[in-house]
This record gives structure tokens, C-alpha cells and sequence, in this order.
């Protein structure tokens, strides 16, 4: 049949221009609705993402002015974020700082190795790709069907720390988010006995480096949600072939369980990480127990500050 010669509105309907184009069919309003809510909320938590971003950043002190500062990029939806959120505070805050992306090339089977370099120049950020085959050494000392997650970790951290100072950087950021450092906290609690958990900001293990989580604020599912708003082109983290480690899967399932089950408790228990009391521990090596003595002073963190009400002075004598 000739479009050419069906009228404009039957012509229309059945998906064609009078001329013999293709049309595409008119969107619903619910569609248009569903769209421009769709974008709305995508700004919404844009904008709280880069809000914890901010917060975390000055709460800690972790970037200053002349900072440069190395974005470790995995390719998972952490360093993305974390990259953008770095570039979002770089073009508004009243600081002046560099960012550097820097991707440690481990030489995994099937790694896509042009998917980062072709993301980067895409969006005009200064990288650097380190190739290393620390992949060979893990698989060379860890027993088949056993996790080679931490080996391989302490490797890229070395490699990574040594690019920092050929790079002139000051700062190493990465892509840890509130939910890894309060599952990191439980590990610690449950498995190591201690009560330890991934600071915000820490001096490298090496002396030489200051690490910065810029992300500690924001929860996973966050990063999430805007990693598939964004469309990251995604890197699958298993490449590798080895494992989760099963007791930090258990953890994360706990936490979640928490989460359905009683709202507000995995927010209450990282918050509860930034507000410790010492002397209501058992740690002598933070507090000084054995030289505990009254002072006649009355303290805000002694015993009241955890009964139901604040008591602000002693009760009257019981009558006679």
C-alpha cells in the first residue's frame, strides 16, 4: 500500500506520515506523568546523595585546598558514584582540589579492560590505568574453591599505594558506603571480638598515605537506585571466580532482616558509631579506670544519662 496516499489521520494511526515516515505513536499522559515523576525523584536523590557527600567530607576534614586527590575506580556502582560525587563538590565547593581516576588492571579473565578508559575520556576526568597481574599470584597461593578476597586485597592496596606517590597524590578516596562500615563493625563484634569498624578518614598502613570514604554516609541501596539512574556501564565483580566471603554475606542478611523487621535500627546502630562513651566501655586503654576517683562534679555521661528521664537533682528525703 502507497502511505503516500492515506490521509493524514488514518495515516497517523497506523504509525505512518502522510510522506511515508515512520511515526512513533503518541504518548499516554500517564506515561508523560510516570516519566517527569521518574526525573524528579532521580534529582531528589541526586541531590541528597551529594548532600551525606558534603556532610561527610567537611564532618572529617577529608579534602582540603591543593588536595589531589585519587578516585579508585573498580567499575562497580560504588566508585562511580563515588567518582561523580567528587566531580559534583568539586564544581561547587569554595575549595580548590584535583581528581585523578586510577583503575589497578589485575589482569582478570574477561575483564573489559576498554570499558573504564572509554567511560573517562567520554566524561573528560583525568586517569591513570595501573596493570598488575597480582591475579596470577592469588591463584598461585590460594587453594582452589577458597576465598582470595583478602590476599588479593592487601596486593591492590600495595599497588595502589605506591601509585598514589608517583601520581603526587595527596588524598586516596574510596567507595566504602555506610552499610560496609557498619557491616565491617559487626564482623569485627561478632567474629573478631573487638569493636572496630572503617573510619571515614585514616592514615594508610603504611604511613605514608591519608585514606578518605567520602561515601560513609549513604546507604547502599542509594547507590543503587542511582547507579541505574545514571547507567554506569557496570563491571561484574566476580570476575575472579572466587566467592563472597560468607560471613560478611551473613552479615549483610542480618542487617537487612533488621531493616524490614524493625525500621530505623541499622540507621540508630551507625550513628551509634560516632557517639561513644569510654568510661561506659571496658577498654583501660582508652580510659583510665584504675585512677577513677569522685570529683564532686556532676557528669553529664555518668550514670543518669541513661536512665528513662534526665534526673536534675537528687529526690527529696522519704518522710519520717
Amino acid at each position: 500500500m502507497n502511505s503516500a496516499r492515506i490521509p493524514p489521520v488514518i495515516a497517523a494511526a497506523a504509525g505512518t506520515a502522510p510522506g511515508g515516515a515512520l511515526v512513533s505513536p503518541p504518548r499516554s499522559q500517564e506515561a508523560l506523568r510516570r516519566e517527569r515523576r521518574s526525573a524528579f525523584e532521580g534529582r531528589k536523590l541526586e541531590k541528597r546523595l551529594v548532600r551525606l557527600t558534603g556532610q561527610a567530607v567537611t564532618d572529617y576534614g577529608m579534602i582540603e585546598n591543593g588536595d589531589r586527590v585519587m578516585v579508585c575506580l573498580s567499575g562497580g556502582k560504588d566508585s562511580y558514584t563515588l567518582l561523580q560525587m567528587l566531580r559534583t563538590l568539586q564544581a561547587r565547593a569554595p575549595l580548590s582540589f584535583d581528581l585523578v581516576a586510577v583503575n589497578l588492571d589485575q589482569k582478570q579473565p574477561g575483564f573489559p579492560e576498554h570499558v573504564l578508559p572509554d567511560y573517562l575520556r567520554a566524561q573528560d576526568v583525568p586517569f591513570h590505568i595501573e596493570t598488575q597481574d597480582t591475579y596470577s599470584i592469588v591463584k598461585r597461593l590460594i587453594p582452589e574453591g577458597k576465598t582470595t578476597c583478602s590476599l588479593c586485597s592487601r596486593l591492590r592496596r600495595g599497588v595502589l599505594y605506591r601509585v598514589a606517590g608517583e601520581l603526587g597524590a595527596t588524598k586516596i578516596a574510596l567507595g566504602h558506603h555506610r552499610d560496609d562500615i557498619l557491616g565491617t563493625f559487626f564482623l569485627n563484634l561478632f567474629y573478631g571480638g573487638r569493636i572496630k569498624a572503617m573510619p571515614p578518614k585514616l592514615v594508610s598502613d603504611d604511613g605514608r598515605n591519608v585514606v578518605i570514604r567520602p561515601l560513609a554516609y549513604i546507604p547502599e541501596d542509594d547507590i543503587a537506585r542511582y547507579a541505574l539512574e545514571q547507567r554506569f556501564p557496570i563491571i561484574p565483580c566476580n570476575l575472579c571466580g572466587s566467592q563472597e566471603n560468607l560471613k560478611r554475606k551473613e552479615i549483610r542478611q542480618m542487617v537487612a532482616e533488621w531493616e524490614r523487621r524493625f525500621p530505623g535500627r541499622t540507621e540508630n546502630s551507625f550513628h551509634a558509631l560516632a557517639k561513644v562513651t569510654p568510661s561506659h566501655l571496658m577498654d583501660r586503654g582508652i580510659f583510665d579506670f584504675a585512677g577513677l576517683r569522685p570529683t564532686g562534679v556532676p557528669d553529664p555521661d555518668g550514670d543518669t544519662a541513661f536512665d528513662d528521664a534526665p534526673v536534675s537533682a537528687p529526690p527529696p528525703p522519704a518522710p519520717e
